[in-house]
């Protein structure tokens, strides 16, 4: 769990939660603290104990179809698949990585939309003993010094490129949520002890990038988020397959035959993901090249033949947000909606 806010007070309040809960005590004083995904269901699931002893309910396989809207717009309840109609007096929406059917409901309901900016690239993973080479020089491999981090960005034709949620001894995993797609993210066990080091590598994309690629209206982004996502998973040759392209092959504008054995366990696609970068007509392929040849003079070996672009990472942010009134946080389409 990482955030870049000013609101000190509240990110202690929210890591002493979790050590009561079951998470490792070191998270009161690391400077990057991390649970790790072995352990954090655990820490999960005692939360949920903890509320559900306070009596809040949780209802797993309940899925929000509808909103049952009263006079005046406001809210009366939330309407489930097998036809329940739950009442409340407030929803608050926190709908995480999955909630495009949301958007689509919400904009059949009558709650305005509107696209953002978000960031759409892939993972790059590199032998952790490299990253840990070119972080901590002649002291790489002392058993005091753990699975080294790092963070590089770039400015290219006036948009970002940047790592996004580094893992050190990580894996890279499938994060798919629709069929015929492919999208990847990233882990960390609690020891960060795979031999594999893996980043988010994202370009920054504004609204009127996709907006020339002929994606319009509020769920423009999401349409231009998908196209790239099926043109992976065509890419990967399916079955959850990561089309894969080495570094330098990239910066060569070639595609790989071959590529190093990684951490993600579908294994990889050898391919050329430059295409698959662009297959919405934004020119996202470029600039992450550009970026790399940057990358590679700062940390030699980065962009080189050891380094693999794992495709594809797309699901940084949402490309769509729901406008609120700065003061209640509420929808200014429906009281209550939060």
């Amino acid at each position: 769990l990482y955030t870049r806010t000013g609101e000190k007070g509240a990110i202690r309040d929210v890591l002493e939660t979790l050590v009561l809960h079951g998470a490792p005590e070191d998270i009161l004083t690391d400077a990057r603290p991390h649970i790790g995904s072995n352990k954090l269901p655990k820490v999960i699931t005692a939360l949920r104990e903890r509320l559900e002893a306070l009596g809040v309910q949780f209802r797993f396989g309940a899925r929000v179809v509808g909103l049952d809207v009263g006079p005046a717009r406001k809210l009366r309840g939330v309407r489930l698949a097998d036809g329940e109609v739950l009442p409340c007096a407030a929803l608050v929406l926190a709908t995480g990585h999955s909630a495009r059917d949301i958007y689509t409901m919400l904009a059949e309901e009558g709650v305005q939309l509107a696209p953002k900016p978000f960031a759409l690239g892939v993972r790059i993973e590199h032998p952790q003993p490299m990253i840990n080479q070119q972080q901590y020089g002649r002291s790489a491999g002392h058993p005091a010094l753990p699975a080294s981090y790092y963070r590089v960005a770039e400015t290219v034709d006036e948009r970002g490129v940047f790592s996004f949620c580094m893992c050190p001894g990580g894996f890279i995993v499938p994060a798919a949520t629709e069929p015929g797609a492919q999208v990847v993210n990233g882990m960390s066990l609690s020891k960060r002890d795979s031999p594999f080091a893996n980043s988010g590598l994202v370009v920054a994309v504004e609204p009127s990038d996709w907006e020339r690629a002929g994606f319009k209206g509020p769920m423009g982004g999401v349409a231009f988020q998908r196209g790239i996502e099926e043109a992976a998973f065509q890419a990967g040759g399916g079955h959850l397959k990561a089309p894969a392209t080495r570094a330098s092959d990239f910066r060569a504008r070639r595609s790989s035959s071959t590529v190093p054995k990684g951490s993600y366990q579908p294994g990889f696609t050898a391919t050329d993901i430059a295409p698959v970068l662009d297959a919405s007509g934004v020119r996202l392929a470029d600039r992450l090249r550009t970026a790399l040849g940057v990358f590679e003079r700062k940390m030699p070996g980065y962009g080189g033949n050891e380094a693999v672009l794992v495709g594809v990472e797309s699901r940084t942010s949402p490309p769509v947000r729901i406008p609120r009134d700065p003061e209640t946080l509420q929808s200014p389409d429906v009281a209550g909606l939060y």
